[in-house]
């Protein structure tokens, strides 16, 4: 797709693409995105990408995503400093009341009342050891976020994570384009439920 005027930078454009190719388990497109790499990359915003897409796509799917990248260039070296095994709590809480805003206590709730583990999970592992963590800004993860559950369907989540990168700094153009982004990809009902969404929740 030409990014010409798009709000969409394209090194943003390359990771989102990244996160579409891995959820979806499109192996060639992730093939040819790796062959398409310009100099410096992939880099860790590509390797922070891939490795948030198992809260989105499951384990499964990553692992076959590096697998197949590996065999065709690889991620680059990880330096030490990448590995942060423990996380953050503080910095994952942060960053949680940002994109639910008012609605957090309403979320916590609800996922509590689903399974008290599922929601301490979301609390310490989505948020305090993968969403929250350096190498990627937030902003950039929250619209690789749009992006996955586009492409997968998931309008509920969809309507949460657009309103959190509008938080973060998105603005509705820029929703768009994003949408505009994978729109190939996406089932057109998903498409339509997806705009739909920014319409209502990108503002």
């Amino acid at each position: 797709m030409s990014t010409q005027g798009s709000p969409v930078d394209p090194k943003t454009g390359r990771l989102l693409d990244l996160t579409a190719a891995a959820v979806l388990g499109d192996w060639e497109w992730l093939v040819e995105l790796r062959k398409q790499a310009p100099a410096g990359e992939p880099d860790r915003a590509w390797r922070e990408t891939l490795l948030q897409c198992h809260l989105f796509g499951g384990y499964p799917r990553v692992v076959e995503a590096f697998e197949t990248l590996n065999r065709h260039g690889g991620m680059g070296a990880v330096p030490a400093e990448e590995s942060e095994a423990a996380g953050d709590l503080a910095r994952g809480r942060q960053l949680f009341e940002t994109i639910y805003a008012d609605l957090a206590p309403d979320v916590e709730q609800r996922l509590d009342s689903f399974h008290p583990d599922f929601a301490r999970w979301i609390s310490e592992h989505a948020y305090g050891r993968v969403l929250s963590r350096p190498g990627l800004e937030p902003r950039i993860r929250e619209l690789c976020a749009v992006v996955a559950l586009t492409v997968t369907g998931q309008a509920r989540q969809l309507a949460s994570h657009v309103r959190g990168a509008v938080r973060l700094g998105s603005d509705r153009e820029t929703l768009q384009a994003v949408l505009s982004r994978v729109e190939a990809h996406t089932p057109p009902e998903a498409m339509e439920r997806a705009r739909a969404c920014v319409e209502q929740f990108g503002r």
